[in-house]
């Protein structure tokens, strides 16, 4: 029995817990896998190349869905020509590569939903909680 494979708490790897909440502004580097194809010397030849790159998104955190490994966030930012950007992370993923907090933000709300309705400087501004440091994740 002892060859057996179980459970147990220490085989289990330590689960980070979440260091930043709503309305924080945080920066998440995540890995994008390009595919490309090039044509060859004949048209029939078509060759794909891939390329790896990290790609940064930097916004506020609107909400935080699910439990334990399903936990996803929702972060917004305002693009070019003050389009907003949303994109929803998995928390638990390969592709994240490292989330840094710029700012932490007070906010009274579990979603910040009603800033998609927000355009210029207040789409953006949310007060900042001075007791809190940014850290690194």
């Amino acid at each position: 029995m002892a060859n057996s494979a179980t459970w147990t708490p220490e085989s289990q790897e330590k689960k980070e817990e979440i260091l930043f909440k709503i309305g924080d502004t945080i920066r998440v580097h995540y890995k994008l896998i390009e595919k490309l194809k090039i044509s060859g010397k004949t048209k029939r030849e078509v060759k794909t190349e891939t390329h790896e790159r990290t790609q940064v998104i930097e916004g506020i955190v609107m909400a935080i869905k699910g439990s334990e490994e399903n936990r996803m966030i929702t972060v917004r930012k305002i693009g070019i020509s003050g389009i907003g950007i949303e994109r929803i992370f998995p928390l638990v993923s390969p592709w994240i590569k490292k989330i840094s907090i710029k700012k932490h933000g007070k906010v009274r709300r579990a979603k910040l939903y009603y800033l998609r309705k927000r355009t210029g400087k207040s789409a953006t501004k949310i007060n900042e909680a001075f007791n809190k440091k940014p850290k690194d994740i």
